[in-house]
């Protein structure tokens, strides 16, 4: 069956019309995109008859749909299509829905016996707020005489009332939220992206390529918490260099651009992941670099900002001059995700990204296609220990920020509770002053609000007390305080899989070599 398609527009090369015919003589394309308002990065909806709706493209383009997230805007186009796909069957297309086709959509995605890809209530909820916005815009355009979706009156948590949808889900909570261990983690680590065999050694036939760049990745996100789009779009100037000195954890900046909330926040990043991605500038990146350079692939890209300085301590300024000597600048903090991918500077052999995550031909990776490599590794891990463990890991980038949460909880609790040797009233004071390690978490995070920290990230731990979980009789330390081990965690964790549902943990008959 024919279905609508969405089409994302690309960075257009200045030799495009000619190798595409029908495109002759359009070679000012990217200038009449820009004059009707079509930028790179937005996206177009085909219907399966092959016509573009000029309401549906001036919505994705001119509209506040702009202004989301990349990573909401794929979601949302995403649930877009399915919506309309079901409208198309029934003969109708998007602002002919009725209130009775989003009830009979929403059944069929949630509930049909006959969908064999049924979806749970966040799912859900996230296209209901795409449809939300779409056709409350509709409405305000006077292409629709009555809103589709139905709506009622509640009371928020701040006493306000405010409208939401009749059909948002009663059980929003998530079944597609998991956790791994930290010893899961490096062993999904180990399978999917080092190639190692189930016996712990590493694969004759492994290929390898941009292992070290995946490794890097994959600990960064693991480590710091960061979302997928916030990690992949770091710049190399946006990483935090290893010190002389040891440490633990180096900190570093995200940029309020490319954060979900919009809100600048810094993220910290274990030593040894430091060292990992170091290893990988050094090495891949470099030769990627290299390999670019002597192809003239920077030379020839439509467009490319070399930054010349960089001003600033706290709130860092980007000056820099384009290809048709243009100059210009741009405050760190305000780079978009498209806007960083043009950003170069002068290396020792010739200009080079200063985006940090590049493919084989040296050119950005682009955020989105980490779901890929962390797809296959998840069937790799799926290939090579089926049989050897009773459920072979798997692994999304949003899953290592939740696990990375649930990581730090746990050991917060220990800092505050135990090893500092509080009394209740100390605890109460250090709670005041700092805040409580749910709190703690909460900013790591970059959360608003605690409650989506404890209802969906840490839900493992949201309805247990901590506090009789770490009541065991705990080691001490050289000095007689309560020693906060590797392995005491770890156990802990352990258990907390054993009583709770969604967290990956191995088998613990499983002995993998490190």
């Amino acid at each position: 069956m024919a279905s609508w398609q969405v089409y994302w527009v690309p960075r257009h090369s200045v030799a495009l019309p000619d190798r595409v015919l029908v495109l002759t003589g359009y070679g000012d394309l990217s200038e009449r995109e820009e004059r009707v308002g079509i930028h790179v990065g937005d996206p177009i909806l085909l219907s399966p008859d092959y016509r573009i709706d000029d309401w549906l493209s001036l919505y994705l383009c001119r509209s506040s749909f702009v202004r989301l997230a990349p990573e909401t805007k794929r979601n949302y186009t995403d649930d877009y299509c399915l919506l309309f796909d079901f409208l198309w069957v029934r003969g109708k297309i998007w602002n002919e829905a009725t209130a009775d086709d989003l009830w009979d959509f929403e059944d069929w995605r949630t509930r049909s016996p006959r969908n064999p890809r049924k979806i749970g209530g966040s799912r859900w909820d996230r296209g209901l707020a795409a449809f939300t916005r779409l056709y409350a815009w509709a409405v305000r355009k006077e292409l629709m005489a009555v809103n589709p979706i139905v709506m009622r009156t509640v009371v928020d948590r701040h006493g306000q009332l405010v409208e939401v949808p009749e059909a948002r889900s009663k059980n929003a909570r998530s079944s597609n939220v998991h956790w791994l261990t930290p010893r899961a983690f490096r062993l999904w680590v180990n399978v999917g992206l080092r190639g190692y065999t189930a016996d712990g050694l590493p694969a004759s036939c492994w290929a390898g390529r941009m292992e070290d760049r995946n490794v890097a990745f994959a600990e960064l996100l693991f480590s710091s918490g960061m979302r997928l789009t916030e990690g992949g779009s770091l710049l190399t100037i946006e990483m935090p260099r290893s010190a002389l000195q040891a440490r633990r954890y180096y900190s570093g900046r995200l940029a309020r651009e490319v954060t979900k909330s919009k809100k600048a926040r810094t993220y910290y990043a274990a030593a040894p992941v430091v060292g990992l991605v170091e290893g990988y500038v050094e090495s891949t990146r470099a030769a990627a670099v290299r390999r670019a350079q002597a192809k003239g692939r920077y030379d020839s890209l439509p467009e490319r900002r070399l930054v010349t300085r960089i001003t600033g301590l706290r709130k860092r300024v980007l000056h820099w001059v384009d290809q048709d000597g243009v100059i210009g600048e741009t405050a760190l903090n305000d780079a978009t995700v498209e806007e960083r991918m043009t950003l170069f500077t002068e290396g020792p052999t010739g200009p080079e990204p200063l985006w940090l995550w590049l493919n084989e031909s040296g050119l950005p990776f682009q955020p989105a296609s980490w779901e890929n490599v962390f797809r296959a590794a998840s069937q790799r891990c799926q290939d090579v220990l089926t049989g050897v463990v009773a459920e072979p890991p798997f692994c999304t980038p949003h899953m290592c920020r939740h696990s990375m949460a649930l990581y730090m909880l746990v050991v917060l609790h220990y800092v505050v509770d135990l090893r500092m040797g509080l009394t209740p009233e100390e605890r109460r004071d250090f709670r005041l002053l700092y805040g409580d390690p749910w709190r703690m978490v909460q900013d790591l995070l970059g959360h608003s609000g605690l409650e989506t920290t404890r209802a969906i990230y840490l839900a493992p731990v949201s309805d247990l007390q901590l506090r009789s979980l770490l009541a065991d009789p705990d080691p001490l330390d050289e000095e007689g305080s309560v020693a906060v081990t590797q392995h005491r965690v770890t156990a802990l964790l352990s258990r907390l899989a054993q009583e709770s549902e969604g967290i990956q943990d191995l088998d613990e008959k499983l002995v993998v070599r490190a």
